[in-house]
């Protein structure tokens, strides 16, 4: 159901030495909504999703993911493969890590082997195709096809994955993780390097996923056309702070975000937010004598 925590990041904080990357941070994502994690580089954004994926411990706070039956998972006490196992949580990367030798098909199927173990006894029967390993294979092909079609990668399921297009690479990541059967899904910069059609491309996927799937997505992006346009809630960082947390129509308008990414110091953050409203004005102005 839309609107139940999916996610709650407590108090997260992670420091390397004496430097803090993320700084006493709270917020939560919702089942059913994409939530984005934006902010300048540097701001600590990957660092988090290095938290909630197990790559990092954090130095403190609790990562908590909530499981639709009531189970509660605790990312920061889990090893880093039951994250994705147990609790359900899929990540892709800023850099692309797809098996380029592989097929395409084959990179979906690689990400469905944990079950295909289980169905196989953890013994030969994969290989001599007994028990009931036959009948969770032809699922798993049904499921990578069925994220095939979704992301309009069908037709190449038997190319090398490295042989596609960036933007198509991009949208087999997405496919891939898809293919884990996630309840979150954490996406690094999903647009990067992606032209505008491929960006329009991806949140019509990423849309798609929320409202047909029901799977909550957890986004870092810069594009800021792929944020207002599919974001639900937004959640900005600035030096490992978060300094906003709200719908995308108040991060839009709110001074102190727009002073994060323009660079401007603190002190000129009223000066910043009074340009705001005089252009506001302005504008409405304009309107009123039209």
């Amino acid at each position: 159901m839309a609107g139940d925590a999916l996610l709650e990041v407590e108090r997260l904080t992670m420091r390397f030495g004496g430097l803090t990357a993320v700084d006493d941070l709270s917020f939560t994502a919702r089942r059913g909504e994409i939530t984005a994690l934006i902010g300048p580089n540097g701001a600590g954004k990957t660092t988090v999703f290095n938290c909630i994926t197990g790559f990092y411990k954090p130095t403190v706070g609790r990562i908590t993911m909530h499981h639709d039956n009531g189970e509660r998972f605790l990312l920061e006490r889990l090893p880093d493969f039951q994250i994705p196992r147990t609790a359900k949580v899929a990540r892709t990367f800023q850099n692309i890590r797809l098996f380029g030798g592989m097929t395409v098909l084959e990179n979906l199927m690689v990400a469905q082997h944990n079950p295909l173990m289980r169905a196989s006894g953890y013994t030969f029967g994969g290989v001599l195709g007994i028990g009931g390993y036959r009948h969770a294979e032809r699922e798993a092909v049904e499921l990578a096809k069925y994220w095939l079609e979704q992301t309009g990668l069908l037709a190449r399921a038997d190319d090398a994955a490295g042989d596609l297009p960036y933007g198509d690479q991009r949208r087999l990541e997405i496919a891939r993780a898809m293919c884990t059967g996630p309840r979150l899904l954490c996406l690094d910069e999903p647009a990067a390097g992606l032209n505008p059609r491929e960006s329009d491309e991806l949140n019509r996927l990423l849309l798609f996923i929320r409202k047909e799937r029901g799977v909550g997505i957890l986004l870092i992006e810069h594009d800021m056309s792929v944020v207002m346009g599919i974001s639900d809630h937004i959640v900005v960082l600035d030096y490992g702070a978060k300094i906003a947390d709200a719908a995308p129509e108040e991060i839009r308008n709110d001074p102190k975000v727009i002073a994060a990414y323009l660079g401007v110091e603190d002190e000129e953050v009223e000066e910043v937010e009074h340009e705001i409203e005089e252009t506001a004005a302005a504008v409405s102005g304009e309107e009123g004598s039209q």
